[in-house]
């Protein structure tokens, strides 16, 4: 006896359309403002990860692989720009990573009691967050497109510009020097010293995860550029 199986598929998840991804980045634009403490910076590098995931799945549509002249042109403009973001996506990788260095060196010299190399180390970290400002000063603003998914790539990158410089804001606000400086009393009371040891150990764990949370940004970003490079090869 011959058995016959049917096959039963699961439903396929619908699609994200650009409507979703569109109000997805205007909720995460509105809400950067309001993004004050690095936990909610991370939280927002999180968000725009997964929306880069919706972008991906809109680019590889098959009603977007086709285009006219004029959307190539727009299109070829939007690469330049993803170029601008990816640099400086790496950029601020790498503030980060030695922004933790400077902190790792920081607290050792708090451990020694060296006041002097103490406060050298809070001023490099304060040059840092400096030098991270000035990156944003170069960035290019999105243009206006007629092409829609071009538009929401635009829009998605200088959301993710503003997000990036964001997070320095609570970054630059962690170590100061005020006339009587923590670092100061840090060699006269042992309560202080292990305070102050614990924040910048809290403050380390932050920038790491702020670090992860970018890296994790630039790969989608590499993605998405991958996507669209295919696109324009067609």
């Amino acid at each position: 006896m011959a058995f016959h199986l049917r096959s039963t598929s699961l439903p396929s998840r619908p699609h994200t359309t650009e409507t979703e991804v569109e109000q997805e980045l205007l909720i995460l634009e509105a809400s950067i403002s309001s993004r004050t403490t690095i936990g909610a910076m991370c939280d927002g590098l999180r968000t725009l990860a997964n929306i880069y995931d919706d972008l991906e799945e809109i680019i590889c549509l098959p009603s977007n692989q086709v285009f006219s002249s004029q959307q190539r042109r727009m299109l070829d403009g939007e690469m330049e720009g993803s170029l601008e973001l990816l640099d400086l996506c790496s950029a601020i990788q790498e503030i980060f990573v030695e922004m933790k260095a400077i902190i790792q060196e920081l607290q050792v010299a708090l451990r020694k009691g060296d006041h002097s190399i103490a406060q050298a180390k809070i001023q490099a970290y304060n040059r840092l967050v400096k030098k991270a400002k000035n990156h944003f000063k170069k960035t290019t603003k999105k243009a206006p497109a007629a092409c829609r998914m071009v538009m929401l790539l635009a829009k998605a990158r200088e959301i993710s510009a503003s997000l990036l410089e964001s997070t320095l804001h609570p970054l630059s606000k962690q170590i100061e020097m005020p006339k009587q400086s923590l670092v100061s009393k840090a060699f006269h009371k042992k309560k202080v010293l292990v305070c102050k040891e614990d924040h910048l150990s809290e403050l380390e764990c932050s920038i790491a995860a702020l670090e992860s949370g970018s890296e994790h940004l630039f790969r989608k970003l590499v993605q998405s550029r991958v996507s669209l490079l295919n696109i324009l090869s067609l």
